[in-house]
């Protein structure tokens, strides 16, 4: 089992997840890995990020075994398995993840062109015989969640469709922490959405009587878990930055004509996570609403003014989901 775990030829299996017996002593002080200065990365979606992992002596025989701390299977997903001399990649990060070896005790991971779903735990450990230590280390991506429902009303998407709606808008479900870290940025939201781990929250920053009341503090509220398959929520969605551009073209159109002009510019009508990391990341600021991928007519604003919808705070507007014949709207395209 021992080798099984340790090789370099195959993955290892479920069984080589070593978990610390309950009552079992606190881990001693590393020995050989360096603890990282900065235990967080900060990186954009697109981007190359590299996570810290330097020895500071090479023990005779060892193993470093980089993987993705998965929480919703309480498991890991193995990226990498090095000796110092040859190494073997594993799963879907495999084409994407490489070691940095910029010295003979570097051990660290480079992900090149970072995508939404890299976002989370990495665990770096040395396996030295029966011994073993590691460093934790977090992917933070730079981004924002938005609130999404589909047009036939609020409370139509049990986990699974929701999950597959963020997906084709260009995003994906958020996390609690960047729920939780939206919230502290005034995301101020009464309907409830399901996150990434199947639980259920709706994140307020004004008490108010349709929304649990004015007398219950701010804060993420939360349903907990809920069943995925039966229970029907919104969405929250999370988007980072894009490799493209989202750009405004004027005229009175109907939703086919909207998607005709972007095609017509060898772009596609933009989807509503493009229009949100657009405002988000490039201060896309229009006070024109413009059709959407999804069919919802939407616009973004950078700078609040009176004659912009009158709200005090910036944010991506939206008139719903109008028919598809109004001819009332410009559209918003994307080109990559």
């Amino acid at each position: 089992l021992l080798l099984g775990c340790l090789g370099l030829l195959a993955p290892p299996p479920a069984s080589c997840i070593f978990q610390r017996p309950t009552g079992s002593p606190a881990p001693q002080r590393l020995q050989y890995l360096l603890e990282p200065l900065h235990p967080t990365v900060h990186t954009q979606r697109g981007a190359t990020a590299t996570l810290p992992c330097v020895l500071r002596a090479l023990p005779r025989d060892y193993r470093v075994k980089w993987s993705k701390v998965e929480p919703a299977n309480y498991g890991e997903s193995v990226i990498i398995i090095t000796n110092g001399l040859s190494h073997k990649n594993y799963g879907p990060l495999s084409p994407r993840a490489r070691l940095r070896r910029s010295h003979r005790y570097d051990a660290s991971l480079t992900i090149t062109d970072v995508a939404l779903e890299d976002e989370g735990r990495y665990r770096c450990q040395l396996v030295n015989g029966l011994e073993d230590e590691s460093i934790s280390l977090t992917l933070h991506l730079e981004g924002v969640v938005f609130p999404y429902q589909p047009s036939n009303g609020r409370y139509k998407f049990n986990y699974h469709e929701a999950k597959r709606a963020c997906e084709q808008q260009d995003s994906r479900l958020a996390t609690y922490q960047q729920l939780y870290k939206a919230w502290t940025e005034g995301l101020d939201w009464c309907n409830a959405g399901w996150i990434l781990d199947g639980t259920v929250h709706y994140p307020i920053i004004n008490s108010r009587e349709p929304c649990g009341g004015r007398l219950l503090l701010p804060g993420v509220r939360s349903y907990g878990a809920r069943d995925k398959q039966k229970d029907r929520f919104d969405a929250f969605c999370f988007t980072s930055a894009l490799q493209g551009r989202v750009y405004f073209i004027r005229g009175h159109l109907n939703f086919k004509e909207a998607g005709q002009a972007c095609r017509n510019h060898g772009a596609a009508l933009a989807k509503v996570g493009q229009l949100y990391s657009a405002w988000k990341f490039s201060r896309l600021d229009r006070c024109d609403g413009g059709w959407l991928a999804d069919g919802s007519v939407r616009y973004p604003i950078a700078v609040p003014r009176e004659r912009c919808g009158g709200l005090p705070d910036p944010g991506v507007r939206s008139f719903g989901f109008p028919s598809k014949e109004m001819r009332s709207y410009g559209t918003y395209c994307f080109v990559g």
